[in-house]
């Protein structure tokens, strides 16, 4: 599997998973909305700021991010770090006309943030295979990307 098919995979993946340890060590998986990518290295999530899974990377922002295609039975792991962002560039470009439903105040809300998970490294399988993706792959194939919304560029 390219590098080009694992962005591909992102991009057509609608959500994530999103793991991560809590304080009392136990290991926690959340579902999470994601379509916004900067290459293979970056990824946005939009939440609640006071979900249980913010107040834990607040703490500790060791965490994976999983992305599959049970059609294909394709998988992709990233391991990184979490960290909750408050940044209104951030806010905006994950804003959707309807979210006020969620975040009654708006962009503005004190309930509203960002998670920006950035990888250190991968693995990734499918049928023909799996390996592992290193911080220098990475690197080399996020070079001059940009965030964009891969689900809206895949399915638009």
């Amino acid at each position: 599997m390219e590098l080009r098919e694992i962005k591909s995979l992102i991009d057509r993946s609608l959500f994530a998973s999103l793991g991560y340890t809590d304080s009392e060590g136990r290991q926690n998986i959340r579902r999470v909305f994601c379509v916004w990518h900067k290459g293979l290295g970056q990824h946005l999530i939009s939440t609640n700021t006071s979900s249980s899974h913010v107040r834990e990377l607040l703490k500790n922002g060791t965490a994976c991010l999983y992305f599959s295609d049970d059609e294909t039975f394709e998988g992709v792991c990233l391991y990184g770090k979490a960290e909750v962002s408050r940044e209104r560039a951030h806010k905006e470009l994950l804003w959707n006309e309807g979210d006020e439903k969620y975040y009654p105040n708006g962009i503005d809300d004190e309930d509203y943030c960002v998670i920006v998970f950035t990888a250190e490294s991968g693995r990734y399988y499918r049928f023909d295979g799996k390996a592992d993706i290193t911080a220098e792959e990475l690197s080399a194939y996020d070079k001059d990307a940009e965030f964009e919304n891969g689900y809206s560029k895949t399915h638009g």
